[in-house]
């Protein structure tokens, strides 16, 4: 069996057991960027938890080796090996009044986080549905196809500008104190910290759910009609100047908030600061 059908072949596993009303495939398997050596994403959405026994039975109709079963380290799932195809599985199970509200959270209540604010949106908007039960999944991909609210557009900018290099405890202030005790820890970890405020900023000024962590760059060239002028070469010059800590880096991280400032004062709609984050 070719590891295209291994999807299908597992949610037909999963559908067998009576809590589950969707699953669905999302991830790099859903778009152009999918290769052979692309993990499976599996989230199996229920009204109430999936009993783990019945889980371990799918898994181990599948698993030939190492597999690990209730995981909770990030969402709660369940990875293996495939023993047929050898390709990585990464089963996630979600509940639906809790993804029902990740929705509700940014599309009805407008509400920002730092960093990442509209990830839930873009994976149910992105995601292929294998097994829906009742239509549950279906009406939930209808909500989520909605344009996207001016509202939240702006409390992604107001929550997330700031921490560039705003405030007192701004990311860019941390990375010019890590940089002077030399702490190269401290800098990637805020310089990551920023970029990921930087692209919440940017997909929202583009009125685009985010992506998630992989292929921004890409994306973001592909996608977002509004980005800052090298856009690539100045995100580069900061990441290549994290480790050993450049004394550049500080430097560095304004270019790429400069680019970035430039945008956002051509864009009357979304204001810095207009809200309180």
């Amino acid at each position: 069996m070719s590891s295209a059908s291994l999807p299908g072949r597992l949610a037909a596993a999963y559908a067998e057991i009576p809590e589950v009303e969707a699953v669905a495939v999302a991830g790099s398997r859903t778009t152009a960027a999918s290769d052979a050596a692309s993990d499976v994403d599996l989230y199996v959405y229920s009204r109430e938890p999936v009993p783990l026994s019945r889980r371990r039975e799918v898994v181990e109709r599948s698993a030939g080796g190492r597999a690990e079963i209730g995981n909770r380290f990030f969402e709660p799932g369940d990875e293996w090996i495939d023993a047929e195809t050898g390709v990585h599985v990464d089963a996630m199970f979600r509940q639906t009044a809790w993804i029902e509200d990740q929705l509700a959270r940014v599309l009805d209540r407008h509400e920002a986080s730092v960093g990442y604010s509209t990830c839930f949106w873009h994976n149910v908007l992105t995601s292929q549905a294998l097994f829906d039960r009742h239509g549950w999944f279906a009406a939930l991909q209808e909500k989520a196809r909605r344009p996207y609210p001016e509202e939240l557009a702006r409390a992604i900018v107001a929550k997330n500008h700031p921490l560039l290099r705003g405030n007192l405890s701004s990311y860019l202030h941390q990375i010019a104190r890590a940089v002077e005790r030399g702490d190269a820890v401290a800098v990637h970890h805020r310089v990551t910290a920023l970029l990921a405020s930087w692209f919440d900023i940017l997909f929202a000024i583009n009125r685009l759910p985010h992506p998630g962590e992989k292929r921004l760059l890409r994306f973001a060239e592909e996608r977002c009609a509004l980005r800052p002028a090298g856009m690539r070469e100045d995100v580069d010059a900061l990441l290549g100047a994290v480790y050993p800590p450049d004394a550049r880096v500080v430097e560095r991280a304004e270019r790429v908030i400069d680019g970035l400032d430039q945008l956002l004062d051509h864009q009357p709609h979304v204001p810095i600061g207009i809200a309180t984050p």
